[in-house]
């Protein structure tokens, strides 16, 4: 398996590209000047020790030796073992709201992020259970497949925001659906669908959903986040609002969660800024039956850099050959041309 150990210093390739416009740029630049000054093509005779392609050869090879280096700090690395693991534990898929209605602040930060941190909080707290992550709005899609992998899980986490979904409103029937076909086929393990919503824009069905889920043996929990009393939408210059220029107010469905989670045969939890909901669904899921789950996990990751590292020197070096100045004999053939 391959991977990098540090990919916090990738995002510093953005300045390849970013050297790249610079450099078009001054380029265009300098041409205009020339032709301001007089005829291109007599001026390149006037100078005819000047390359007209070496200082783009060698500022891509600069670029290229550039990318090198950052992805050698990087540290890229390589899995060379392959250990499996019979651990005991549960399946958890969370299937986390994220209409707009989400962005509401009457739970600090706002609803989302609150959620947000509750599901990195519950995967701190995991050690040999298996998580997989549903994102939804009018419409759900998986963003994480069940997994141990607890640093992919908070990688996917941060990256969740409602412009994942474009069709708004609140289908968690489908969310429910979708989450119960992405658990493994495991029988003898636990398994859980948590549910973190506000309930708004309720599209209907989530009932029946939950029904099925619990006759296929598995839990359903549903975490209301918000106040029942209502809280304007922020948006980029103040607050949504409808067509007539009201503020628009969304409120938590509680009625809504809580039918739901009865009908699963389950839990509802009211998520507010204290830390009682998480230790109420920490306690829920530790009465959950722990089966056998099989992990597997790569060890013993070897560097890879050395490698790049080498590759990123001889670009150097071959950039440091390549003179800037044309060849002799192109310059005789410019030189016998102007005569």
């Amino acid at each position: 398996m391959f991977r990098f150990e540090d990919p916090l210093y990738l995002w510093l390739l953005l300045l390849i590209p970013l050297l790249a416009v610079v450099r078009l740029v001054s380029y265009r630049i300098r041409k205009r000047r020339i032709k301001q000054f007089g005829d291109p093509k007599l001026i390149e005779q006037l100078v005819p020790q000047r390359s007209k392609y070496r200082p783009a050869v060698k500022f891509w090879l600069l670029e290229a030796a550039l990318a090198l280096i950052i992805v050698m700090i990087a540290r890229p690395q390589m899995g060379r073992k392959i250990s499996n693991d019979k651990r005991e534990g549960i399946e958890t898929i969370i299937c986390l709201d994220i209409s707009n209605s989400m962005l509401a602040q009457d739970v600090d930060p706002s609803r989302l992020e609150k959620s947000k941190m509750m599901v990195e909080n519950l995967v701190d707290n995991f050690s040999n259970d298996k998580i997989g992550l549903v994102v939804f709005a009018g419409d759900a899609f998986v963003q994480l497949p069940i997994t141990s992998d607890y640093v992919s899980a908070k990688m996917f986490l941060q990256n969740i925001d409602p412009s994942l979904i474009r069709t708004q409103g609140t289908d968690i029937g489908k969310a429910i659906d979708l989450a119960m076909h992405s658990f493994t086929q495991d029988t003898k393990t636990g398994k859980a669908i948590i549910v973190i919503t506000d309930g708004e824009d309720h599209e209907g069905g989530a009932e029946e959903m939950a029904q099925k889920a619990q006759e296929a043996g598995i839990n359903v929990y549903i975490l209301g986040i918000g106040s029942p009393k209502g809280a304007p939408i922020p948006i980029e210059g103040g607050y949504l609002k409808d067509r007539s220029g009201n503020t628009v107010m969304t409120a938590l469905n509680e009625e809504m969660c809580r039918k739901v989670a009865a009908a699963g045969k389950g839990v509802y939890i009211h998520v507010d800024n204290s830390s009682i909901a998480e230790e109420q669904l920490d306690a829920q899921l530790r009465k959950l039956q722990k089966g056998e789950i099989n992990s597997v996990a790569y060890s013993d990751f070897d560097e890879q850099f050395q490698a790049v590292g080498i590759i990123a020197v001889i670009l150097l070096i071959v950039e440091a050959l390549i003179p800037e100045t044309a060849s002799r004999k192109k310059r005789k053939n410019k030189l016998f041309t102007r005569k």
